[in-house]
């Protein structure tokens, strides 16, 4: 492996030393751009320079990333000129207000999102370039949308969405009392969401396109069907309701790939563990599917390029527990024998592969490769944040940065910048 690494890794310095990578992309319809956490400023900066050149040079149609639909709207509202009364990019991601928010409220994203405000601003497209969020989580946010138009518009889809209300309110939108009445006691809103999400489909065609809003009633309708699944299943079965939340964010894709029309192409933000082909890491044996496996089973793999990222060592803005404040970590060095050990051990730098069919075979070792999620727990990761891999065929390519840095939350903008 080592041998392999050294013969095939490119160093970089910055988005110009990636034309290879470019090149690689090719006519793929579908890239999606990985990260090993939610909480490196280097991974962000070097997706949102690689989405800016997929944008210019290939004609790339728009953004979607893991995270909610409610409030990644605001973004593309922003970058469409579609929200007239909110000037300041800082106020926009305020509707980042649900943890983890320094996901997307964060100091790195807003250079993407001014870039792509300009770029729509600057070219006469008859479609702008876009900016959406495919994640599960937004129940009563998506609800809160469906409900605010319908009633606006008289729309007749009402009556069936305020049945679903009515039946979730009891819940006081918190998602674990859901989960725990519709999982363990079967007192649960399927058949109300579901008949919403069906009339809503059925009169989608009256919705009015103005600043998207066919699109956005579908996809928060989408939501509000698969997130009732998703917190029914998620107290019984990590590995069912895994296969929901990334079944439900193909199923959002999907619609807005449809809204664009047959020439759109996108670009997919989302962590390795939902981009990288979940057949060639032990998800398979647990019967998990993800976002990169089910997008190549759809389209073929030849339409669809994979990018994973990951790191040596640095810091990380994570937190200990669920729900609790973030904080900013040490990422202690890779574990021994790691692809992120065997990374470095080929030098303490920057670089990028190229899986092709010429040398997959050469990365067929099944390797540990690290993964660092909202939650972390430095002290103990050599217990649990290693996938094994098939690197070659989880990925068409992979970006290493050997030191990497904590992203810079907007709420600590004052005192990390």
């Amino acid at each position: 492996m080592i041998n392999a690494i050294n013969k095939y890794a490119k160093s970089f310095d910055t988005v110009e030393n990636l034309d290879p990578l470019i090149e690689a992309i090719g006519d793929a319809k579908y890239v999606l751009l990985g990260e090993s956490s939610h909480g490196t400023s280097e991974f962000y900066s070097l997706r949102a320079e690689l989405s800016k050149r997929l944008i210019k040079e290939k004609g790339f149609s728009f953004i979607a990333v893991e995270g909610d639909w409610p409030s990644c709207q605001s973004i593309n509202q922003y970058i469409k000129g579609f929200n007239q009364t909110t000037k300041e990019v800082r106020k926009v991601l305020e509707s980042f207000n649900r943890w983890p928010t320094w996901m997307w409220a964060n100091h790195e994203i807003i250079h993407l999102i001014e870039w792509l405000k300009d770029y729509n601003q600057q070219n006469n497209s008859s479609q702008s370039v876009g900016f959406y969020g495919l994640d599960v989580y937004s129940l009563w946010e998506s609800m809160d949308e469906i409900i605010h138009y319908l009633e606006r518009t008289n729309s007749p889809s009402l009556k069936e969405a305020k049945k679903a209300f009515s039946c979730f309110e009891p819940f006081n939108r918190n998602h674990d009392s859901y989960a725990v009445s519709a999982g363990y006691l079967s007192e649960n809103c399927t058949k109300e969401a579901l008949e919403l999400l069906e009339s809503i489909q059925e009169n989608k065609w009256k919705i009015d396109d103005d600043q998207e809003m066919s699109l956005n009633m579908e996809v928060n309708a989408l939501v509000t069907a698969n997130a009732e699944e998703y917190y029914r299943t998620m107290v019984k079965s990590d590995s069912k309701s895994w296969n929901v939340r990334d079944q439900h964010m193909v199923e959002a894709l999907n619609s807005v790939m449809n809204f664009y029309g047959e020439k759109a192409k996108v670009i997919i933000w989302e962590h390795n563990t939902h981009v990288g082909d979940a057949r060639a890491t032990d998800m398979k044996d647990d019967g998990m599917v993800n976002v990169g496996q089910i997008i190549r089973e759809q389209n073929g793999a030849e339409h669809v390029f994979i990018v994973g990222f990951g790191t040596y060592s640095g810091t990380v803005v994570a937190s200990t527990e669920w729900g609790k404040d973030f904080q900013i970590m040490q990422v202690p060095p890779a574990q021994f024998g790691s692809w992120e050990s065997l990374m470095h051990k080929t030098g303490a730098a920057n670089k990028y592969l190229l899986f092709t069919n010429q040398n997959r075979h050469e990365f067929s070792t099944i390797i540990g490769h690290r993964a660092i999620g909202v939650v972390y727990r430095p002290e103990y990761e050599h217990f649990g944040n290693y996938v094994p891999s098939y690197m070659s065929q989880r990925y068409d390519s992979f970006i290493y940065f050997d030191q990497t840095k904590a992203l810079h939350p907007l709420v600590l903008e004052h005192v990390l910048l």
